[in-house]
């Protein structure tokens, strides 16, 4: 079983949340902050480790972290995209739509 999701940001705000098993990375979602805006680039788990929920866990994580910190979301990685998409309910409080 995975250890739980863990976070890292260096002094440019670029940062990830990321699941470890034992020594491996197993699943990263990759961010920016910029003010109180936090842009979503990519979520990724190794193949090994698909269908057992870990991107699911990587965005639980990270929207906690953005409701707590008083921010909002730009979802450029197509996966939170789709899952702010499809639960709006769940996500539009936090999801920053751009004005185009």
């Amino acid at each position: 079983m995975a250890d739980e999701v863990q976070f890292r940001i260096d002094d440019k705000q670029h940062g990830a949340f990321y699941i470890m098993e034992g020594e491996e990375q197993i699943g990263e979602m990759a961010f920016g902050i910029k003010g109180s805006d936090m842009t979503v680039f990519h979520t990724e788990v190794l193949p090994q480790a698909e269908g057992k929920g870990y991107a699911k866990k990587l965005l639980e994580t990270m929207v906690a972290y953005v409701r707590e910190h008083h921010m909002k979301v730009i979802p450029l990685c197509p996966y939170v995209h789709a899952q702010f998409m499809r639960h709006t309910d769940l996500y539009g409080d936090i999801w920053k739509k751009e004005n185009h």
